[in-house]
């Protein structure tokens, strides 16, 4: 226990003079192995809070009882992300994920019932629950097979932008697919084809068990296990992705807020679509671009961005200038995302990354869960529009929050591996 485990071979995709691209991240032996079922497993995660917004709305009539709703799943994930990802650094990838996607299977087809019965919104919480709590951590336990994958390489900052074009292209194609579903099929298509994928995709990717992170026979990695949560950098970084989440929620409740007002339902996918094209894209032309500023300067400066874009949402009232405006809000976002997830290699030790991704994740989820719940009360209670202020308003707390503690981002690299998880080597795996 405590000790480390120094890697001196170059990584197998790069040697550290190599420039880093697409093309030979996609090389790196055996990443198309969970390349492809990873990304099949996480599409549900695009769907699961829209499709919930509009079949409970549908049923009920009120975006405040949808958002209070899928809040609810939100709220719920981001509480049990953290340990889902604990549980997988310690004894496994597979061993989590397969009783995890069989309990949110039967949950979510359980809510949709409930809502479709027009059970009381007690019980849709009820049955939220654990749908929100057995969500699949997919996208960590991605990043968390690059790093053991690409170990020291130059190329891990080109996979985390690679992620974050990966998340964002799920959330174009998410909200699209499920909206379509929702509008032309029926009400409940959207959470029950979000059921089906997770269980399909979330098997074949549990499947590929050469390329998860190892564990030792009696369940223990390497390093001991504490919570990344104990990082001073972790715990910024959870602030300002909570002001991402903020912005994903109000985004979804006000654009179908908005769609529904003027007539036209079917836009709140495209408009939803504009807004993660622009993440997709920026973080495409961000994982190309070798950086020479520190990332802590670019987190800051991107954050800066992306609360002045949002600002300006709730100014919008038409269709093309609401579309502009999301546009320019996704392209602020990728860069951010990158960033703290690159940061993460950098302040968290190996044995604890899965559970730092996790917690980034979960803090996303908790933004965006109060954004809808917020978002919702104010599209019922106040303007057509006044959604909008929860990503201005989320952003700009969480920007704040950043410029105080920037200093805490500062990555520590000649620290031990030790049980707070403080200090971290450049050459530490664990396999």
């Amino acid at each position: 226990m405590g000790s480390t485990v120094t890697n001196t071979e170059p990584a197998p995709a790069a040697t550290a003079s190599s420039r880093p691209g697409y093309g030979q991240l996609l090389r790196t032996r055996g990443a198309w192995t969970f390349l492809l079922p990873g990304f099949a497993a996480r599409q549900p995660f695009a769907m699961l809070t829209i499709s919930i917004v509009l079949l409970v709305q549908h049923t009920t009539g009120s975006f405040g009882a949808a958002g209070a709703t899928a809040a609810v799943t939100g709220v719920s994930m981001a509480l049990f992300a953290p340990y889902s990802g604990r549980l997988a650094d310690r004894y496994g990838q597979r061993a989590v994920l397969v009783p995890g996607v069989l309990a949110h299977t039967l949950a979510g087809l359980t809510l949709t019932a409930l809502a479709l019965a027009h059970a009381p919104l007690w019980a849709l919480f009820a049955a939220a629950v654990p749908t929100g709590a057995s969500v699949p951590q997919v996208g960590p336990m991605v990043r968390a097979r690059w790093g053991v994958t690409l170990k020291d390489s130059p190329l891990m900052t080109t996979a985390a932008a690679f992620e974050s074009v990966t998340d964002e292209l799920t959330f174009v194609l998410g909200p699209l697919l499920a909206t379509a579903l929702c509008t032309t099929v029926a009400p409940a298509a959207g959470l029950v084809t979000e059921a089906a994928l997770t269980l399909v995709g979330g098997l074949l990717f549990a499947a590929q068990k050469r390329t998860q992170p190892s564990v030792t026979g009696d369940g223990h990695a390497r390093v001991e296990h504490t919570s990344a949560l104990r990082v001073p950098g972790v715990r910024v970084l959870i602030a300002t992705f909570l002001g991402i989440g903020s912005v994903f929620g109000g985004m979804q409740v006000s654009l179908a807020a908005f769609t529904e007002s003027i007539g036209e339902p079917g836009l709140n996918g495209v408009l939803y679509g504009t807004f993660a094209a622009g993440n997709m894209l920026s973080g495409v032309v961000c994982g190309a671009i070798a950086w020479k500023a520190a990332p802590q300067h670019r987190l800051l400066v991107g954050y800066t961005a992306l609360a002045l874009a949002a600002s300006a949402l709730w100014t919008a009232h038409s269709v093309p200038l609401l579309a502009a405006l999301g546009l320019l809000v996704g392209m602020c976002i990728a860069p951010t995302l990158i960033t703290g997830y690159t940061l993460v290699e950098s302040l968290v030790p190996a044995g604890a990354r899965t559970e730092a991704f996790t917690w980034l994740t979960g803090a996303v989820a908790l933004g965006q869960a109060a954004a809808v719940t917020v978002a919702g009360q104010l599209e019922d209670r106040l303007w057509g529009g006044a959604g909008f202020l929860v990503p201005m308003a989320g952003t700009v707390l969480a920007l704040l929050t950043l410029v105080a503690l920037r200093s805490r981002l500062a990555a520590r690299s000649h620290g031990r591996t030790v049980a707070r998880g403080v200090g971290h080597r450049a050459h530490v795996t664990v396999d």
